[in-house]
């Protein structure tokens, strides 16, 4: 596999991830109540958090050939 494809599926990753915290967020926000919905929205921020990071290295680590 290639270093261009592998970094497509890392970003792929990040973007799943981030999705998945949107997904998260609007069930803490509109769904959920008491534990669950603490639960959930700290499993959001995390995988946000993983996401923001992913990305950024993709793009900093640079074009490949």
């Amino acid at each position: 596999m290639s270093t261009g494809l592998m970094k497509m599926y890392i970003s792929f990753a990040g973007m799943f991830a981030m999705g998945l915290s949107l997904v998260f967020l609007y069930l803490s926000r509109y769904k959920l109540s008491g534990i669950l919905k603490v639960f959930s929205a700290i499993v959001a921020y995390i995988l946000m958090i993983f996401a923001g990071l992913v990305i950024f290295m993709v793009v900093m680590s640079g074009p490949t050939n």
